[in-house]
């Protein structure tokens, strides 16, 4: 199960974000978005950003 900012960085990730503009708006480092961004592809069971951001897009969880 991802925790909340697990899954508002995979919201930014699903938008097509890189790291450096994901700290930005979130307002954290970016080792803090790699340290999550692995965490989400963990759980995740996948290998990249754009598996996760799939997954994200299925689900819904990009607000658009």
């Amino acid at each position: 199960m991802l925790r909340r900012r697990e899954l508002e960085v995979l919201e930014e990730l699903a938008r097509g974000r890189r790291n450096r503009q994901i700290a930005q708006e979130l307002r954290i480092s970016e080792s803090t978005v790699k340290f999550h961004v692995a965490n989400i592809l963990e759980k995740l069971g996948v290998t990249s950003r754009g598996e996760a951001a799939a997954l994200a897009h299925t689900w819904g969880a990009t607000g658009s």
